[in-house]
């Protein structure tokens, strides 16, 4: 009675083991399903699928509130890419690193189109008009006009919106670069020159100029913005990539300009703004209310908007107007059709 008794309960364990054992092959594979669907999402590639992008930017909002959105969204994901950033000075820097093939596509102020014009890279996305350039004067040191940069020391960074807005400043005032004296330097030097007192007035970009006014308190006098100029030169900002790397790669710049726009009208609502902030501080290691204070550095349209802007040509204008005012500078000395830099088609495949 007791062999029987003991092969009886041999049996229960055997069978007690084998539905364990059955119970938790099942467990494992239905949480490796569940893992695989929430990695991979409905119609989005699984990480190891992405193809790793590296993108050049500024540390400021209007440079990244899109692309950062993008990241977060998972907006670029979706479109099989994985975002690297590199952060930059300013955009003849990350032209620089195109080139060399450090980066494969960055975002440009305004004063960097003209290297677009001249081929050195290509716009396949409009970003926003811009609005985060100024010329600050300093009242201690006599300038509180435009008028008073005359024979006084500015600081600019050669090559970039800083300069642009330097130009268009001076013919404002009826002045020219030989009326004053220039110190080239790149953007955290004219902070430090102008919080300093070695330079007179400056011309840069947020947020650099809220640094200044910041420190300088009422001694610091805007005297333009690129409000001033709207009609005559419009704040164009911009992404781009070489154009060797747009030949071979052209299904990339579409993807990530199809993720970039998804990302421009969730970075249009006013209620993601906050949290679009915080992300950009979070990235650029700032806190919250600095780069809430950048927030209206720019226009910041949705995609239909651009679309609108494309078909009704009012787009291409600004960025004749931009050439033209590049060419009047004396800083690009040939003209370019503008279809041959900027990739209109582009854009509007990716809001298909």
């Amino acid at each position: 009675m007791r062999k029987v008794l003991s092969f009886l309960i041999v049996l229960v364990m055997i069978a007690t083991f084998a539905s364990g054992c059955s119970k938790e092959n099942n467990s494992e594979a239905t949480e490796k399903g569940r893992t695989e669907v929430a990695s991979t999402g409905e119609g989005t590639p699984k990480a190891s699928e992405l193809k790793e992008v590296t993108v050049g930017y500024m540390p400021n909002y209007a440079s990244l509130c899109t692309v950062v959105a993008g990241i977060q969204m998972k907006y670029f994901e979706e479109q099989g890419l994985k975002v690297n950033l590199v952060e930059f000075a300013d955009g003849p820097t990350i032209i620089a690193a195109m080139e060399s093939g450090a980066i494969d596509i960055g975002y440009i102020g305004p004063g960097a189109h003209k290297l677009c014009i001249q081929g050195k890279a290509k716009i396949f996305a409009f970003s926003h008009f811009g609005n985060a350039d100024a010329v600050i004067g300093n009242a201690s040191k006599g300038v509180t006009k435009i008028e008073d940069l005359k024979g006084k020391k500015i600081a600019m960074a050669s090559g970039t919106t800083s300069e642009a807005i330097l130009n268009l400043t001076l013919k404002k005032g009826g002045l020219t670069k030989e009326d004053i004296k220039i110190l080239d330097m790149d953007a955290s030097a004219i902070v430090t020159a102008m919080i300093s007192g070695s330079v007179d007035a400056c011309a840069t970009w947020s947020p650099n100029t809220n640094s200044i006014r910041n420190e300088l308190g009422r001694d610091a006098i805007t005297l333009t913005t690129n409000v001033d100029f709207t009609d005559i030169s419009p704040s164009i900002c911009s992404w781009i990539a070489n154009p060797n790397y747009i030949d071979a790669n052209s299904d990339v710049i579409l993807n990530f300009t199809k993720g970039l726009y998804k990302a421009m009208d969730y970075r249009a609502q006013a209620a993601n703004i906050e949290q679009v902030v915080t992300w950009v501080a979070d990235q650029v290691a700032l806190d919250v209310d600095s780069v809430m204070a950048q927030k209206d550095d720019g226009d910041w349209g949705t995609a239909q908007e651009l679309v609108a802007m494309i078909k009704d040509g009012s787009l291409e204008k600004a960025f004749q107007a931009q050439q033209d005012n590049f060419i009047a500078s004396g800083d690009v000395t040939e003209k370019a059709a503008v279809g041959d830099y900027v990739m209109f088609q582009n854009m509007l495949d990716a809001v298909q």
